[in-house]
């Protein structure tokens, strides 16, 4: 599997890395729904057979739980794969209220909650995971370089962070990596963003390329208004009207490029935000092995120019629409 050097750091992850958002379960907040911890380990293990070499995690996906697994399924095979996981989020007990903090106190106590959660002595790439709140980032950007001094974590890297956010870190400590959301349907990195990556070593990792699913070709209406309550998606723009028949045309349109280069759309969806060279990884979730083998084969596929040209014109047409 094809694998990019991450900004300035000396990690070289595959272009396709594992999410497990999902298998935080459905107990919170922004959970996907039920899911079978078994079948998260087996998908975790399907990932590395497949060769890729990188996980993304968080301390709030499941409050703790989605970290709880991947601990388990690294388990005697900690050095053959790269940890990334989030700060930034954090909860009381069983609440499902969900908390905003960067000071340093709680940074402190996160990250030494994370490495017990995932039973690992050092973090590679610790992210903040929202730029919330604002007037924090600064605490919260020194006490994340002060963890770096301190060997708990490999690299810093942040997440959601604007343009002028961004700023504000780099002038206390070089950024290894920004995670931002891009899909073809969400590409606002690209006005300015991508270029200030590009311009001081940031690496870009790609979460939702897919668009939380609606991307795999595998929603009908019925199925997305159909979502239950404890799936975040349910109260979603882009999986109700009147954004949902908008969405569901536009993927039929990008399904037809898929058939005729003889790929799957979700394989089409990610060659698509791999083809700029910014762009380091791109993060697929999944919840049993079978995603996983359809999706990491997306490395390997290479667009042609009349393939860009012919999805741009369909999301210009989206676009119009909306």
């Amino acid at each position: 599997m094809r694998t990019r050097k991450l900004g300035y750091s000396e990690l070289n992850l595959t272009t396709i890395g594992l999410g497990t958002w999902a298998m935080g379960g459905g107990d919170w907040k922004f959970g996907w729904g039920p899911q079978d911890d078994m079948a998260s380990v087996k998908a975790i293990h399907a990932a590395l057979d497949l060769g890729i070499n990188w996980i993304d995690t968080a301390a709030i996906y499941g409050h703790g739980h989605a970290e709880e697994v991947v601990g388990r399924a690294i388990k005697g095979i900690r050095d053959e794969v790269i940890i990334a996981t989030k700060c930034g989020r954090v909860w009381e007990g069983d609440s499902r209220e969900i908390g905003k903090s960067l000071k340093a106190g709680s940074i402190q106590r996160e990250v030494e909650a994370s490495l017990k959660r995932l039973d690992i002595e050092t973090i590679d790439l610790y992210q903040i995971h929202w730029p919330e709140p604002d007037e924090e980032i600064e605490e919260g950007w020194a006490a994340m370089a002060q963890l770096v001094k301190e060997g708990k974590v490999r690299y810093a890297g942040v997440s959601n962070f604007n343009l002028e956010q961004l700023k504000r870190a780099q002038a206390i400590h070089s950024i290894t990596s920004l995670q931002p959301p891009y899909s073809m349907f969400r590409r606002e990195i690209e006005e300015e963003i991508m270029s200030y990556c590009n311009t001081n070593q940031i690496g870009i990792i790609a979460y939702s390329p897919m668009q939380a699913g609606l991307l795999t070709g595998k929603f009908t209406r019925e199925r997305a208004l159909s979502l239950p309550d404890s799936d975040w998606r349910s109260r979603h723009p882009f999986f109700t009207e009147p954004q949902l028949s908008i969405n569901l045309e536009t993927i039929e349109r990008l399904n037809q490029i898929a058939i005729q280069e003889n790929v799957s759309l979700p394989q089409l969806s990610l060659a698509w935000v791999l083809r700029n060279k910014e762009m380091t990884s791109a993060i697929v979730g999944a919840r049993n092995p079978e995603q996983i083998q359809e999706t990491a084969k997306a490395s390997e596929v290479t667009l042609t120019k009349a393939n860009i040209e012919a999805i741009e014109n369909i999301l210009d047409r989206r676009i119009n629409n909306l």
